[in-house]
């Protein structure tokens, strides 16, 4: 009895202690957990170490004048490391000292909150050894250049714990200007663009910064222990941003006031290939437009300004001469059970191949196609190719439409694809393509690439430089050259395009109306697409340009010359008076001539006599006896001329008579982009070129 009692007694003895060491193991894990679980947290964090990457500053996107059209913006997250050794020696006495004058320097730069509020949370953050407490997120640089001139803060990172980290924000300065041919590069959005063509160099090299762990997974970077990145490269594109300003605005007036969906403009220099301006812009679901979409290299039925690679072919292969006559019927022809119609009738039963062309006529074209290239079609196809249609451009924007061109393996191949070929529809090709051939006309046959992008830099030298390429030396003879100028230029004096003629410079030109499909619903719903695409001035190009629009279902006002025409008349009138115009003239300059024109008042206050007040222009020299020869201004109905002004008079004629101004240059104006006399249209842009 006494043995059993006495391994019971044993027994309830160990399970007691095993019950009491378990309590103790159990409290000790709460502790270590709950009371002391950051203290450790920290510590086992701070043992983790790794190297993370640094991004390298973007490099900026410039105009051909050196303005930015893309650029990064350096912004800061302010932490702060309470636990810093010269923080937190004597106790502290730094950041006692100098709470109160830090708090009102925040408050103050901030704007946000009072003193007070500050004081407690540097105070909180303090008390807890928070080792990132952050104070800010994303302060720009000059806030930044302000925070470092504060009390504590300017004595430095050890011994006021003040971190920074940089990141970048990409900018584009002009906002809408070029947005789709600059592109995107954007944190979580594919770039596109030149930012995405030109990636490699913008994004320069990566580099690293070892980081620690500590409590909460947050990283600190360890000081001294970094690679630095290497910045990327900028790049200088062909763009003209004056140019573009002009194509963007007289498109967006276009595909406004005619409700359209989309639209493009293109402008490119004559003798370079140089794209000065790339404007695209789409319908939203506010009603707005934006650069959504670069429909300027998006492949579509280009409809009657193919007609020109048609003419082409026929008078290389000496099928005809622009004498010959052809039969239009009426405007109305069928071949193999479809009918061809002609947008415009024609009461002619025929007209001549020219007449043909420079009315448009789709029966005409069609049938001379057909006549000549019935039994042997590869003949014209391979004309069409020998012109590169059926290739891209090879401009320097990734995502450029691939053309479609039909030969007669195609099995789409019929009966009617030669004739339907022969004024634009059978075949896909992007506004871009279109726009290289017709350049090609005006530059005496030589295709030249199209490209947006003329130097690479890299902290301000220049490291690689691109110039024209020649696509092909010769598209076609001479003799045929001059033939499809001759017709190119009538189309604007005698045909569809008549309405852009002006006594002022010679235009050269194709319209193109082109019914496109809308998807599964096909033609029903009678969408055109309108074009015009031409050069000027036709005797010396110096300028090509595109427009394509995209109109709404049943649109009233549809045909190129009515749609696409006056965007291209718009943009040429602007560019031939703040360019072209200037580089025909021929000044002999003298340094003894002087000129002024201005306010009369400004003469009398300097005790100069002036036959007449207000607006004068003056000029001295050897001529004058160097005595001031003064003339009124006179006073223009419309537009005044400003020419020979400074800028503070120029703006204050214009801007009272409604205009908004765009400037360029320096000095006094030598031009001015709507001549004198035109009728004012309050709220319109007048460009001013000085020099």
């Amino acid at each position: 009895m006494e043995v059993k009692r006495d391994i019971l007694w044993r027994v309830y003895l160990s399970y007691l202690g095993i019950v009491v060491l378990a309590l103790v193991i159990l409290g000790r894990a709460f502790y270590i957990q709950h009371i002391e679980g950051a203290h450790w947290r920290s510590m086992a964090d701070s043992l983790h170490q790794r190297y993370v990457e640094i991004e390298a500053e973007r490099g900026t996107i410039y105009d051909d004048e050196g303005n930015m059209l893309s650029t990064s913006i350096p912004y800061f997250d302010v932490y702060i490391d309470f636990g810093a050794d010269g923080l937190r020696e004597k106790n502290g006495l730094r950041f006692r000292e100098s709470i109160d004058s830090l708090s009102g320097c925040l408050a103050r730069l901030f704007a946000d909150e009072k003193p007070g509020a500050y004081k407690r949370a540097l105070e909180q953050g303090y008390n807890a050894k928070n080792r990132y407490y952050l104070l800010k997120r994303n302060i720009t640089f000059e806030q930044y250049r302000t925070l470092h001139t504060f009390p504590l803060v300017r004595l430095g990172r050890n011994k006021s714990g003040f971190i920074e980290e940089v990141h970048e924000k990409r900018l584009t300065p002009y906002g809408l200007l070029a947005n789709r041919t600059i592109g995107l590069a954007r944190e979580n959005v594919h770039n596109v663009g030149l930012e995405a063509t030109y990636d490699s160099s913008l994004r320069g090299e990566t580099g690293k910064r070892l980081v620690r762990y500590i409590a909460g997974g947050t990283m600190v970077p360890v000081e001294g222990a970094e690679i630095d990145a290497e910045n990327g490269k900028d790049i200088v594109t062909t763009i003209d941003v004056t140019i573009q300003d002009i194509a963007e605005n007289a498109l967006l007036k276009m595909l406004a006031q005619n409700e359209a969906v989309h639209g493009t403009c293109i402008v490119m220099e004559t003798a370079t290939g140089k794209i000065k301006a790339m404007a695209n812009l789409g319908l939203q679901k506010d009603g707005t437009y934006w650069e959504d979409y670069n429909y300027a290299v998006s492949t579509t039925e280009p409809g009657s300004t193919f007609k020109l690679v048609t003419l082409m072919s026929l008078l290389e292969d000496h099928k005809v001469s622009l004498q010959d006559y052809v039969n239009i019927q009426g405007g109305e022809w069928t071949v193999n059970g479809r009918t061809v119609h002609d947008a415009e009738r024609d009461d002619k039963p025929e007209v001549t191949v020219k007449e043909a062309f420079e009315a448009s006529s789709n029966v005409g074209m069609a049938k001379l196609a057909y006549g000549a290239y019935e039994n042997n079609p590869y003949q014209f196809v391979n004309h069409v190719r020998a012109l590169r249609m059926d290739s891209v451009t090879g401009i320097d924007l990734s995502g450029e439409g691939r053309p479609v061109v039909k030969t007669p393996k195609n099995r789409s191949w019929s009966a009617t694809t030669l004739p339907w070929m022969a004024f634009g529809y059978e075949e896909l090709v992007s506004p871009l393509q279109t726009l290289t051939l017709y350049n090609a006309v005006a530059n005496n046959g030589t295709m030249l690439k199209p490209y947006l992008v003329q130097e690479i830099r890299e902290y301000g030298h220049t490291v690689r430089t691109f110039e024209p390429v020649v696509l092909r030396p010769k598209i076609c003879s001479d003799a045929t050259l001059r033939l499809l100028k001759s017709c190119l230029e009538g189309v604007v004096i005698e045909g569809t395009a008549k309405s852009l003629n002006t006594p002022v410079y010679p235009i050269a030109g194709k319209t193109g109306t082109a019914l496109v499909a809308n998807g599964t619903e096909g033609y029903k719903d009678h969408i055109y697409q309108s074009s015009f695409v031409g050069y000027f001035p036709a005797d010396r190009p110096a300028y090509t340009c595109i427009v394509v629009i995209r109109n709404k279902p049943h649109a009233a006002v549809y045909l190129g010359a009515k749609v696409a025409g006056p965007v291209f008349r718009e943009v040429s009138d602007q560019l031939y008076a703040l360019y072209t115009k200037g580089n025909d003239r021929n000044l002999v300059m003298d340094s003894s001539m002087v000129s002024f024109s201005g306010n009369a008042s400004v003469w009398s206050g300097l005790g100069v006599k002036v036959p007449d007040t207000g607006w004068v222009t003056g000029v001295t020299g050897p001529a004058q006896g160097f005595r001031w020869s003064f003339e009124k201004t006179p006073d223009a109905q419309g537009i005044p001329s400003v020419q020979g002004m400074g800028l503070k008079d120029a703006l204050y004629l214009l801007e009272n008579k409604g205009l908004k101004v765009s400037v360029r240059g320096r000095g006094k104006v030598l031009a001015q982009s709507l001549p004198a006399g035109t009728q004012i249209k309050r709220g319109e842009t007048i460009y001013l070129q000085l020099g």
